[in-house]
């Protein structure tokens, strides 16, 4: 899976989140608030094929978190972005 393009991420102080740049009609009530992994994850692989494992696998670089941790909150990550509608 991949974000589609149309998503952006923006920071605002210490806030980010996902807006859809405008070019088609959305529902911004869907639209989500990320926390500081979340927009790590998402600015690693904003241009990339990803998968549970993959993500998972990042946390796990860059954090100090277990292996199951990393994965159950990859997965959880990927449940949001497709209730929004953001993956492709």
């Amino acid at each position: 899976m991949k974000i589609k393009p149309e998503f952006m991420l923006h920071q605002i102080g210490d806030e980010y989140i996902v807006m859809h740049d405008g070019s088609t009609n959305v529902d911004f009530s869907r639209i989500i608030n990320l926390n500081h992994t979340a927009a790590y994850l998402w600015q690693r692989f904003r241009n990339e094929d990803f998968d549970a494992e993959a993500l998972a696998g990042a946390l796990t670089g860059r954090y100090e978190v277990d292996g199951q941790r990393a994965r159950r909150d990859a997965e959880e990550f990927i449940q949001s972005l497709q209730r929004c509608g953001i993956l492709s």
